[in-house]
């Protein structure tokens, strides 16, 4: 009887089953429900073709994710055409670009969205201006996380990002310290978060600035880091990532070492770069306590 006593406390101080949560992040590239040669697009973009969109939900369904974060998706319109709406709940800011960074978050996962991140677009006037961040909390597992999707400034990948270097470098370090100002008041709030997104940033140099200005508002962990990007490879092999998932909080303990995973297109050549994307979706999963 005391063996059977000790054997049932023992299974009420272990939880059967830890929660899992599986995030994505992934730039599908210029998606858009608007017709080609619209003023909003560049004549270089051409919309996809159906044949396209199926492919792309077909990858989409693979993700198996339960929160997706996109970048360069126009809106909940553009969204839908590739993640079903009556699985999906999407979240995207109040701006009027065609390149919007967003999310979209599977139903049944509780999520509210927070205020946009706009200070992250530093040419809001601009045809094409820089694009906000996203910013939701999502409850599941009994865990509350704080995520915020981000797709920043192009053009300074590497090395000192000083305003006098280019205009590209300039923006892209006010944008950093738009980021640091937000991962600080996450730490202050005792907050768990990620962002995840296009930080067009490759971070492995062990003097990297973005990563510099970035940890000195909090610690967080990265799940690219020392990884290489299979997506489009070829014969030289991988290249370095500039998208990134970023832990912070107790977040940082919820996913192992070597759980990242990238979902790369079965199809090659050229033309597939257009017709599905550039970029490869990025996926962590983690373990909720």
């Amino acid at each position: 009887m005391r063996a059977l006593l000790l054997a049932l406390l023992l299974l009420l101080a272990v939880p059967l089953h830890a929660a899992e949560l599986r995030l994505v992040t992934w730039n599908i590239a210029w998606l858009t429900t608007r017709p080609a040669g619209d003023p909003m697009l560049p004549e270089s973009v051409r919309p996809r073709a159906p044949a396209d969109i199926a492919l792309l939900r077909g990858y989409a369904a693979r993700l198996a994710a339960d929160v997706v974060a996109l970048q360069e998706v126009e809106g909940p319109e553009a969204a839908a055409l590739v993640f079903d709406r009556a699985q999906w709940r999407f979240f995207f800011p109040d701006e009027r670009d065609v390149q919007r960074a967003g999310f979209a978050v599977r139903r049944g996962i509780a999520a509210r969205q927070n205020p946009d991140l706009a200070e992250l677009d530093t040419a809001p006037r601009a045809r094409f201006s820089q694009r906000r961040g996203t910013d939701i909390t999502i409850s599941h597992g009994g865990q509350e996380l704080r995520l915020l999707s981000i797709h920043l400034n192009s053009g300074c990948w590497g090395g000192p990002m000083e305003p006098q270097r280019d205009r590209n470098c300039a923006t892209l370090a006010r944008q950093a310290e738009v980021l640091a100002g937000w991962i600080a008041a996450r730490e202050a709030e005792g907050a768990d978060w990620a962002i995840l997104g296009d930080f067009n940033r490759r971070m492995e140099h062990p003097r990297d600035e973005m990563t510099a200005i970035l940890g000195a508002a909090g610690r967080f962990g990265r799940p690219t880091r020392g990884q290489s990007n299979p997506c489009w490879a070829d014969a030289r092999g991988g290249r370095p990532f500039i998208s990134h998932i970023l832990l912070g909080g107790a977040a940082r303990g919820w996913w192992r070492q070597g759980a990242l995973e990238v979902v790369v297109y079965a199809e090659r050549g050229r033309a597939y770069r257009q017709r599905l994307s550039d970029h490869c979706p990025i996926a962590v999963t983690l373990r909720l306590p």
